[in-house]
């Protein structure tokens, strides 16, 4: 009798978590606010790819209609290292990597994507066909494959964690020039969820214990309730849809230059300096450096004949900052392509002037009127 009810809530904790995994990719698919379509992409990059992961939960029915099923329980089992890690990496490649234009990134889950779906899809069909595919011997052996597979997906999302970290870096830099297109705050949230999933993850499928993947299923129903409520707030929602504007900024790159130094100069420092403005203008402002979204300081420190240090001081002096004089550029080169495409979207045109959004724009533009 303890056994019938040990089966019976095993089903339970099973259809609960898979209830869950619909609910998110319903709630996901259906709740966006009133931005234009055009900009869903950008306000949630990685909504289509959730809705696939948690929709693809739908295999995993046979274990909820029959616990019992040797076939189901494998694939059961099987599922969560087999493909969890994979679904991590992905999303965060397409939710940093979008934002960041980083289109290597579809390359890499396409692959990954079909390595999982040819390693599971066996245990998929077996237990769909009630164990007529494989047979214990080759169950047990593809348990193996499972966990060459596991290991590897681990690989794989903690380069995409790397990634990430890097981006992160990348932003909290002062010499980057886009530092508002990247989701800092959400991007400290998540970064060590692949280490968390780690402890659901792995002990029911090594201890090979239908009880303990019971109790995971329920703590993983909970978990999809919770991270729901978390990512339903568009990170950067309420920026993007504002319709109102901050006022004109006050400032052109052509008033930049400093002339209140009071400081005597030699002729050579003088020569150096004048030189350097040059070079920085001609890049950035004459060959429309500026154009470039992942524009760095390091960038411009190439074109330019002389060290970072010399170059990073004469931005300070004459220009107020890298950042500053670059999103100037890139406020005014905005202004003009709305002038001449007045059919044109605001995405289009901040993704035209240099920004990576018209939500940078937006925050570039509010940044410097101040």
């Amino acid at each position: 009798m303890i056994y019938l009810n040990d089966i019976y809530w095993y089903g339970i904790a099973a259809a609960a978590y898979l209830t869950s995994c619909w609910v998110f990719a319903a709630i996901r698919w259906f709740h966006t606010c009133q931005a234009p379509k055009e900009s869903h992409d950008f306000l949630w990059p990685d909504r289509r790819l959730l809705v696939i992961i948690y929709m693809v939960s739908v295999v995993l029915i046979p274990y909820v209609l029959n616990p019992t099923s040797p076939s189901a329980w494998t694939l059961w089992k099987s599922y969560f290292p087999g493909t969890y890690y994979f679904f991590g990496g992905a999303l965060f490649f397409c939710f940093f990597g979008t934002i960041k234009r980083w289109e290597k990134w579809r390359v890499t889950v396409r692959t990954t994507a079909a390595i999982t779906t040819v390693v599971m899809a066996p245990l998929a069909v077996d237990a769909w066909t009630s164990g007529s595919l494989m047979g214990q011997e080759l169950s047990r052996l593809w348990q193996y494959v499972v966990t060459v597979l596991g290991i590897g997906m681990m690989i794989y999302c903690a380069l995409a964690v790397r990634q990430t970290i890097l981006w992160m870096r990348e932003s909290r830099d002062e010499n980057y020039s886009n530092p508002d297109d990247f989701p800092m705050e959400f991007a400290r949230r998540v970064w060590l969820l692949p280490i968390v999933m780690t402890l659901f993850v792995w002990p029911p499928f090594l201890l090979d214990s239908p009880k303990v993947m019971a109790v995971m299923n329920v703590l993983l129903s909970v978990f999809n309730i919770v991270m729901l409520i978390f990512v339903l707030p568009a990170w950067r929602r309420q920026s993007l849809v504002l319709e109102e504007e901050p006022s004109e900024y006050s400032e052109s790159s052509d008033n930049l230059e400093d002339s209140g130094n009071s400081e005597s100069m030699d002729a050579f420092a003088r020569e150096r300096e004048h030189k350097i403005v040059e070079e920085i203008e001609q890049y950035v402002r004459d060959k429309k450096g500026y154009l470039d979204a992942h524009l760095k300081l390091e960038n411009v420190v190439e074109h330019c004949s002389y060290s970072r240090s010399y170059v990073s001081n004469v931005f300070q002096k004459h220009f107020n900052g890298f950042s500053r004089y670059v999103n100037l550029l890139r406020l005014e080169h905005y202004d003009r392509y709305m002038a001449e495409h007045p059919n044109a979207t605001k995405d289009t045109a901040a993704q035209e002037s240099g920004f990576t959004s018209y939500n940078s724009y937006y925050k570039a533009k509010e940044r410097l009127a101040e």
